[in-house]
């Protein structure tokens, strides 16, 4: 109660704010680019996303759930008499700036991400990480065959793909707080989640070329496969060895440059690059952009902050764009979510069986310890969250068309959205309920 007082001053700003912005906006001048939509909007949501932020962590829970849960606020308050904000979820400008938020996010993952530790975390991680995409890919191909009988089979190996993916974020956050990232579970689970990361975006690439080959008419051979495997990973080697040879010749060609903001400006320039040569191979630009995050090394810019002894490393320079950014993905996302399906019991059922299939396939992952003495049980509720990652495969789904439907339809995408958000709130809990004993 006390937090809520303390967010009540927010909401008479900003409905201040929405009725200047609607004022402003009877008064433009017909014939110039209206501007007016894209404020008023961006007020809304990045007001929004801090309150539910807020609140949230109040109560020790992600910021994204906040962020998330005012999106589905705003945007199904149109079923109780204020359509005001159904509008927002079709700004082209907004899927823009959501779609940066997305290759920041996976940017900055692959910053906070050590090949090299990763590598040394052994077999258990890979074959926990392993275990961790094909269980619960079969796990969610059953309850989305079961529900939508009439969907294209695609259709269910896809809402299946969408439970592979471990959110990277939220685990190690609960780690970093309990002082245990560091320890012999920890680095399994935050190893395994990077890998099962890596699979996830494969797995993605996959689909997403099987969907595209199957709704052109053509025919996907198994030839077909193993090319789209062998592009993924040799994306992503070709840019961990490549690129880290590129970012060195691009930072010292910066380094002899005048000026301000060189930093910021090459990374981002990198990073772009990066999710550019992934869209044309025919790969989601989110695993360039992780790739890219990969491959900066602090060494490869170190005369660059050298320069300035009170310049900000890279995290700290991306931190306040990330800031504006990743929000508005996720409100984003909360928007899109339409309550109303869920009259359908039919819909409501797919959400409960979706959230156990997606909590019971990560349990596998304990089975792919081989150390002695571990926990395990710790291991597979680390691996429960499917955050933002879950989000981006759904919204990359909504996208997709096969033999005329879309292979994420309405009912599917806030199904898939209520199993991210039921997966990020459970975890913290069951997981500092184990690592404390």
């Amino acid at each position: 109660m006390r937090t809520l007082t303390r967010l009540r001053p927010f909401v008479p700003l900003m409905a201040v704010g929405l009725v200047l912005a609607h004022v402003a906006r009877a008064a433009a001048a017909p014939g110039g680019v209206d501007m007016l939509p894209v404020l008023e909007a961006l007020v809304v949501i990045l007001v929004a996303a801090k309150l539910g932020g807020s609140l949230f962590e109040r109560f020790g829970q992600s910021a994204v759930l906040g962020e998330l849960l005012a999106g589905i606020v705003l945007g199904n308050l149109t079923h109780v008499g204020f359509p005001l904000f159904a509008e927002l979820a079709h700004l082209p400008a907004l899927e823009v700036l959501a779609q940066l938020g997305v290759l920041f996010l996976l940017f900055a993952v692959g910053l906070e991400s050590d090949v090299g530790k990763m590598a040394k975390v052994g077999a258990s991680a890979m074959l926990v990480a392993t275990l961790g995409v094909v269980t619960p890919m079969l796990r969610g191909w059953g309850p989305a065959r079961v529900f939508f009988p009439t969907h294209d089979p695609l259709t269910h190996w896809f809402v299946g793909a969408t439970l592979a993916a471990t959110s990277v974020g939220i685990t190690a956050r609960v780690l970093g707080d309990l002082k245990r990232a560091d320890s012999p579970e920890g680095r399994i689970i935050l190893g395994a989640a990077v890998i099962d990361d890596v699979m996830g975006l494969v797995v993605l690439a996959v689909m997403t070329g099987i969907i595209a080959a199957t709704n052109s008419g053509g025919q996907f051979a198994a030839m077909d496969l193993v090319v789209i495997v062998a592009k993924a990973l040799g994306f992503l080697v070709a840019a961990v060895v490549v690129g880290r040879l590129v970012s060195k010749a691009a930072f010292r060609f910066a380094s002899v440059l005048h000026g301000q903001g060189l930093l910021l400006s090459f990374a981002l320039a990198f990073c772009f690059l990066l999710a550019l040569l992934a869209q044309m191979a025919g790969l989601a630009a989110i695993v360039g952009a992780f790739a890219a995050g990969l491959v900066l090394d602090e060494v490869h810019y170190a005369d660059l902050k050298a320069r300035d002894h009170h310049q900000r490393d890279l995290h700290g320079l991306l931190d306040p764009l990330s800031q504006f950014l990743v929000p508005i993905f996720f409100v984003l996302m909360g928007l899109k979510v339409d309550l109303s399906v869920f009259g359908n019991l039919g819909v409501l059922g797919f959400a409960g069986a979706l959230t156990v299939a997606a909590i019971i396939g990560k349990q596998a992952c304990s089975f792919g310890v081989l150390e002695k003495g571990l926990d395990k049980l710790a291991v597979g509720l680390g691996m429960i969250p499917r955050g933002e990652v879950g989000l981006i495969f759904a919204q990359i789904g909504a996208t997709l068309h096969v033999h005329g439907e879309r292979v994420v339809d309405d009912a599917v995408f806030s199904a898939v959205v209520v199993m991210v958000v039921l997966t990020t709130v459970c975890t913290p809990p069951l997981l500092v309920w184990r690592l404390r004993r």
